[in-house]
């Protein structure tokens, strides 16, 4: 049996160990103890340490004392940061981009520069803003709020600010521009347009890519998208692989662009594997190019993966020999739902407490629906403890009848999870921005 090493601790990181372990013995280099991971660890038959994943040295050594032959990260900074360049380098298999291929996620203007220059038409207006003076400028010619502020590097889904949703006047939009700018160096002011988002994941083996089922997420803090932007408070798919508001021809706009994308970045060496994951628009003027991520999305990778009908760990091995296809890759034609449980002050106020909560993670389970940690860790029988100020875990299934399983989810939610603890009511619902 391989020996498959996954870095990375959120929820999406659950999910994929839960998948993994079904064919590999799983490793892990841990911050703390996942309860979903740790689980998937020990049922595989694999090993972790707690540590920190960044430090590349304990990385290297503990790919080489257990003699691990794949590796799979989807967590941004540690694509940034270079960890799939140093598992290639020891002669892995490698699902993920490397930090030259994942600059697609952590520069914006790269992005942008990409697709200006692939599809044109798919671009928002937008203004790259490298001084303060001109950052005046560009505000003033806006009549009001009514623009996009866009920090240029990574900011774990947190940092895009609409105007009329986060900022309320020029001036407040002013003010968080010049932050940003003032932090990198740059910052991105766009258009503010009307439409529905949605999110287009396609696995690629660098040269073949496979969408996987359209998600629809739900990234601001509050009921009815209200509130500061966040990593993502619940999400959807249908059994079609599409939305009520999309066409198969929307999707295959969305694919051709990740495609050429794809065979871009990928021009002069093998820079990107893994998952290429593009935010869009569909407006009255077509389907337009919001950003582009180098992984899985969060929640987005629990629904996908819980549709995936294909082993994935097959997918890793089509993927490290190029033989990636629509064939060897089938996703199920089943609704999937997913909600993602929060501390009352995620994204809204810093917390240097620890929440601790009860969970009845049995309870929940046999009802045949999925838990997901991210950032909490178990510290008795039924109580977990936070273990940062994001989300902390998820609760997910997939069924036949959508209003089935939203209500199984959220009936579930109210009689096992602490009240202690928050989470958006009216994830199914589709909002128009």
């Amino acid at each position: 049996m391989k020996k498959c090493l996954l870095l990375g601790n959120g929820g999406r990181e659950s999910v994929i160990a839960e998948n993994i372990a079904k064919g590999y013995e799983l490793y892990s280099v841990l911050p703390y103890e996942n309860p979903s991971i740790v689980e998937a660890v020990e049922n595989s038959g694999g090993k972790y340490i707690v540590g920190s994943p960044f430090d590349k040295k304990l990385v290297e050594e503990f790919i080489k004392k257990e003699g691990i032959e794949v590796c799979v990260i989807s967590s941004d900074n540690l694509l940034q940061d270079g960890l799939i360049d140093l598992a290639k380098s020891l002669g892995l298999k490698v699902f993920g981009p490397t930090s030259k291929g994942s600059k697609i996620e952590w520069s914006k203007t790269y992005a942008l520069d990409i697709v200006n220059e692939l599809e044109p038409k798919m671009i928002i207006k937008n203004y790259n803003v490298e001084t303060v003076e001109e950052l005046k400028n560009v505000i003033e010619n806006y009549e009001d709020e009514n623009f996009v502020i866009k920090p240029e590097g990574l900011t774990g889904g947190k940092g895009v600010k609409v105007g009329g949703i986060h900022f309320v006047s020029k001036q407040e939009g002013y003010e968080y521009a010049k932050s940003c700018l003032d932090e990198s160096g740059k910052v991105i002011i766009q258009d503010k347009v009307e439409g529905r988002e949605f999110t287009v994941m396609c696995l690629t083996d660098g040269k073949n890519i496979v969408p996987m089922p359209i998600t629809f997420d739900y990234p601001y803090r509050y009921e009815e998208d209200k509130g500061p932007g966040t990593g993502g408070m619940g999400c959807m798919s249908y059994p079609n692989g599409l939305l009520p508001f999309l066409t198969k021809e929307d999707v295959e706009e969305c694919a051709n662009l990740m495609k050429k994308t794809i065979h871009y970045l990928n021009k002069d060496s093998l820079e990107f594997t893994g998952v290429l994951y593009g935010g869009f628009f569909k407006t009255k003027d077509g389907i337009k190019f919001i950003e582009f991520n180098a992984r899985f999305g969060d929640p987005e990778a629990i629904n996908v993966l819980n549709a995936l009908e294909t082993p994935f760990i097959d997918v890793l091995e089509n993927i490290a020999n190029g033989t990636l296809s629509t064939d060897n890759c089938k996703f199920s034609s089943k609704y999937t739902f997913t909600v993602y449980i929060v501390s009352k002050d995620y994204a809204v106020r810093s917390n240097k407490e620890a929440t601790v909560f009860k969970l009845n993670t049995k309870a929940i389970k046999e009802q045949g629906l999925k838990i997901y940690f991210a950032n909490a860790k178990e510290v008795g029988d039924d109580t977990y403890t936070s273990v940062s100020n994001s989300r902390l875990f998820a609760v997910s299934t997939v069924g036949e009848d959508f209003e089935e399983i939203r209500k199984k989810v959220y009936d579930a939610i109210e009689e096992n999870v602490d009240k202690v603890l928050d989470y958006r009511k009216d994830i199914g619902q589709i909002y128009v921005h």
